[in-house]
């Protein structure tokens, strides 16, 4: 655990199982993450990536394990703190975006803001950081996919979360636009000091972080050949 007078872990997940029914899904699953940080993890379809990743958002409860986020015990809180937690303190890039139809570009990074009752100035300084001058007005039916995922990146990132959460960020681009979205998000990671964790099948996703990963039916390992890098 964290020492008295150090900066908390991003992230502190100690021995973490769930399990559903008679399937036990996770186990043995340690990982400790720090500010900056950018984490890849790899591994088989249903073994757990997806689970692991609702574990740490507070989507769902490990059985068993302790899981630190900011130095707060997240394993211990209600469904109430854990949604203000989850506000605060995490950014979600989902695979399909989930951006809302209905609103602005700009409206859509505002979000998080707004949630957090922030000022809104920042929402349009990210979408000119991912490369979105001038297309705040615009909504996300006159984008495309790699347009769509910068600005899911601006949402994630916009309050200045603690910890990155990314699932399948490249898996619905082509090669390039993926390589393209690859360099932004590590560049906003490393200016905003989040540590981050992308789950990915993409040996390019998993070559642009600093640790790759696999989780396995008996938790984490480092993965013995590092990703070849485009």
């Amino acid at each position: 655990m964290t020492q008295v007078g150090e900066t908390p872990l991003a992230l502190d997940c100690r021995g973490l199982r769930k399990t559903y029914g008679t399937r036990t899904v996770l186990q043995n699953l340690d990982l400790q993450l720090h500010a900056g940080e950018y984490v890849a993890i790899m591994g088989e379809s249903g073994v757990g990536k997806s689970t692991f990743l609702n574990l740490v958002a507070g989507l769902d409860h490990a059985d068993q394990g302790e899981l630190l986020i900011d130095g707060v015990p997240a394993h211990t809180l209600t469904d109430e703190a854990a949604t203000l937690l989850r506000r605060q303190k995490l950014g979600f890039i989902f695979q399909a975006f989930h951006l809302l139809p209905h609103l602005s570009l700009l409206k859509n990074v505002s979000l998080p803001l707004m949630l957090n009752d922030l000022p809104q100035d920042r929402a349009l300084e990210m979408l000119h950081a991912v490369g979105l001058a001038g297309r705040e007005h615009d909504f996300p039916r006159q984008l495309s996919g790699g347009e769509m995922q910068r600005v899911a990146i601006a949402r994630a990132l916009v309050h200045r979360p603690r910890l990155l959460l990314a699932d399948e960020p490249t898996g619905n681009l082509d090669p390039e636009t993926a390589a393209d979205i690859l360099r932004l998000l590590k560049s906003e990671i490393r200016g905003s000091g989040a540590a981050a964790i992308i789950v990915t099948h993409s040996p390019l996703a998993a070559a642009s972080a600093d640790r790759v990963l696999v989780l396995t039916r008996d938790g984490l390992r480092q993965q013995s050949t590092p990703p070849i890098h485009a």
